[in-house]
């Protein structure tokens, strides 16, 4: 672990060529391809945050499509993008130490700025060199849909509706005078049978319609509907609502099984979206 380095230091993608294309034209074109054959009712409001899946974009980038087709050509100075960490460090949130993000389709800068103001109240370690993917599988989605804008990277090792409340309030007030995006990274259920991944995906998604946080957290104590990135979905919430948020709507769901047609063990993914109601 380590702090923040200069403009020129650039993480360098770990999983670009494997969990989604490391050639920038054809990286675009699956993007493209996967927004394009997304199907979504217009929002009637002003979108807020986004649920978005985080598998290899072959299983969960048509269902990422539906989340980040809503936002495309958003005018957004900031995305705050909040999911699980799937690597063990000690601490309960993590952010990235380097500048900036690379992907085929070019560098996101980081907002050190915006980082150092949500570490004033809530304790975020930054770390070098990680491998995670939960974040950066977003990141061409967002580089499409967006053009150019700065990142706050949040990886949650913690997942306790304390963290969540703490920093979602946090990256709310943060965020305020900002022309900014949340945008929660979760897969849902992982490895039932297709037909129980279903029912404990439905219970994991009406707790995200209702756009009820604590729920979202008791249905994975309660073994009823769990998804890895329960604590960043929670967090998205909280901050969404204390921004203005006022409605959650799924706008998409599939399991890896409707990708493989293997339906013995599969994951689910889910989209949705929260928005001010006008």
């Amino acid at each position: 672990m380590s702090h923040p380095t200069p403009a020129r230091d650039i993480r360098p993608s770990p999983i670009a060529g494997r969990w989604y294309p490391g050639d920038p034209s054809r990286l675009a074109s699956t993007v493209d391809d996967f927004l394009a054959q997304a199907k979504v009712p217009p929002i009637p409001g002003a979108i807020i945050g986004l649920l978005a899946p985080h598998a290899g974009h072959h299983y969960s980038g048509p269902i990422a499509g539906h989340a980040f087709k809503l936002v495309q050509g958003l005018n957004v100075d900031t995305v705050a993008l909040v999911g699980p960490s799937h690597q063990r460090y000690d601490a309960d949130i993590l952010t990235t130490g380097h500048a900036a993000y690379r992907t085929p389709l070019g560098d996101v800068p980081v907002d050190h700025a915006a980082l150092e103001a949500l570490r004033q109240t809530v304790p975020i370690e930054p770390v070098r060199w990680d491998s995670e993917h939960s974040l950066e599988i977003e990141l061409p989605f967002l580089q499409r849909v967006l053009g150019e804008f700065e990142l706050i990277p949040l990886a949650l090792i913690d997942q306790s509706l304390s963290t969540a409340e703490t920093l979602g309030h946090a990256l709310a007030n943060t965020l305020a005078e900002r022309k900014a995006l949340l945008v929660a990274s979760s897969d849902l259920s992982h490895f039932y049978p297709q037909h129980a991944a279903n029912a404990l995906d439905r219970a994991m998604l009406d707790a995200v319609g209702a756009f009820d946080p604590v729920r979202v957290l008791q249905l994975e104590a309660l073994g009823q509907g769990f998804a890895c990135g329960r604590g960043a979905i929670a967090t998205v919430m909280i901050a969404a609502r204390d921004l203005g948020a006022d409605t959650a709507r799924i706008v998409g769901y599939a399991t890896s099984g409707d990708v493989t047609h293997d339906y013995d063990q599969v994951v689910g993914y889910g989209a949705a979206v929260f928005f001010r109601s006008q």
